[in-house]
């Protein structure tokens, strides 16, 4: 068996749940052990709230020592990777800052799903600094491949894999919408809700002109301004709940601002849906435009217009709407599924050790 150390950023970050995490078995079934050292603090938590203080120089220094404590509890991990035949680092250890990666144990595999140069205060010196240090760059998308091929001699892109074996699609009776209400979905983490913001208007309107509902699955409620709480149901995202709640879901949504961090997004919800047997209505930015390139799944949206009326066809249409799911869930099975993602990373990582 090949030892590899993975070094992740936290329990419930979706990086490392779905980069790495995920993995872990299929790969042992190909001659990989992974040893994964989880952080005690995640790497984005903020700090507790019984630390807020309002006096300015407390809540610097507490953010201070905070950070501190963030990059100790990576110590471990850091040590550990000599344990291995290789590392495996998910994203930079800390936040825009270079750390402990030059102590870590070579080969070392960076596996990268956003634009994490932009990341403040010193990301684009930090990460382009850990790019070189770095053996291989796994970029989740092109638009990262690209960036890191300046820095990193080796960067291949590797997608982020989808369980097609755990997200189900249902079956056109199921699917159909005679029953109400129409289901609008969305998941993510909260930090990306202003993206959904940009959209409420659209939302809306047509959830108060249809039979219809938007379910919201986070780790945080949403703050709409406009909507009404009676047409939106939170959902708090749960590992054991989540494929229950997409399975009852009518269409996806994936808006995104048109920015420099949009273009680093690996369409990881849009593939959500698509493995759930979902259309889609996605903003085209980055990936999601690659995706919706690969068939007929849905539709683009970029105007008020354009996300109303992508919502009243999948609405007024559930063939259409069905039609669009089993293409999606098609493009993921052959594309995206964890066995064939896993497969590249086995390849890669037996290159290396």
């Amino acid at each position: 068996m090949i030892k590899v150390t993975a070094l992740t950023s936290g329990k419930n970050v979706p990086s490392a749940r779905f980069r790495v995490r995920q993995h872990i078995e299929p790969l042992r079934h190909r001659g990989l052990c992974i040893r994964e050292y989880t952080p005690s603090i995640d790497k984005y938590a903020p700090p507790p709230p019984c630390l807020a203080f309002s006096n300015p120089t407390a809540l610097t220094l507490i953010k201070a020592v905070w950070k501190c404590a963030k990059i100790s509890v990576r110590l471990p991990g850091t040590i550990g990777s000599w344990k291995g035949d290789l590392t495996w680092l998910e994203r930079e250890i800390h936040p825009g800052f270079l750390t402990f990666e030059p102590f870590l144990k070579h080969p070392i595999v960076l596996d990268v799903d956003d634009a994490i140069w932009l990341t403040k205060p010193f990301g684009q010196s930090a990460t382009s600094r850990i790019a070189k240090i770095a053996d291989v760059v796994l970029a989740g998308n092109q638009h990262i491949a690209d960036w890191f091929s300046s820095y990193a001699e080796d960067v291949r892109i590797v997608p982020t894999a989808i369980d097609t074996d755990r997200i189900r699609p249902r079956n056109f009776q199921d699917f159909a919408h005679s029953r109400r209400p129409f289901i609008i979905g969305w998941t993510g983490t909260s930090s990306n809700y202003p993206a959904l913001y940009q959209i409420e208007k659209a939302l809306e309107d047509f959830l108060k002109n249809h039979a219809a509902e938007l379910w919201v699955m986070a780790d945080q409620p949403p703050r709409f301004s406009e909507l009404r709480s009676d047409k939106v149901r939170y959902v708090k995202w749960d590992p054991n709940s989540e494929i229950t709640i997409l399975g009852q879901m009518d269409v996806g949504l994936m808006p995104l601002p048109s920015d420099r961090w949009s273009l680093g997004k690996c369409s990881f919800k849009m593939l959500q849906y698509m493995a759930a047997g979902l259309p889609v209505v996605v903003s085209p930015v980055g990936m999601n435009n690659e995706i919706l390139a690969m068939g007929d799944i849905g539709f683009s949206a970029i105007t008020y217009d354009d996300w109303y009326d992508a919502l009243s066809c999948l609405y007024e249409d559930s063939k259409l709407a069905y039609g669009y799911g089993v293409n999606g869930r098609l493009i993921a099975e052959k594309n995206f599924s964890l066995g064939v993602i896993s497969r590249i990373l086995a390849g890669i990582f037996k290159e290396f050790s």
